[in-house]
């Protein structure tokens, strides 16, 4: 696994666009009490679960991982011009 350049950009990003797919397809908004590593954990398990993202092996399911592929997901679904893709 190569780090992308604004992984911990891409993540945050990736963070506020599942978070209103995910209020979009039914789920209830996250509390203010859930940590980072649960909303992450949380909108991994609904993006592979509606197969938008490959699921990792369940030996690499750790937190590290899930943000990896969070990031990369979202570099797909913002447009090529996006000053975080630069």
């Amino acid at each position: 696994m190569t780090k992308l350049k604004n992984e911990s950009q891409l993540v945050k990003k990736a963070l506020e666009v599942a978070v209103k797919y995910a209020k979009n397809r039914g789920y209830a908004e996250f509390a203010p009490t859930h940590s980072a590593q649960e909303k992450i954990e949380c909108i991994y398990r609904l993006l592979v679960q509606d197969r938008l993202i490959q699921p990792l092996a369940i030996d690499q399911e750790n937190a590290v991982q899930m943000k990896h592929k969070l990031a990369l997901w979202i570099t797909r679904q913002l447009p090529a011009d996006h000053p975080l893709l630069k």
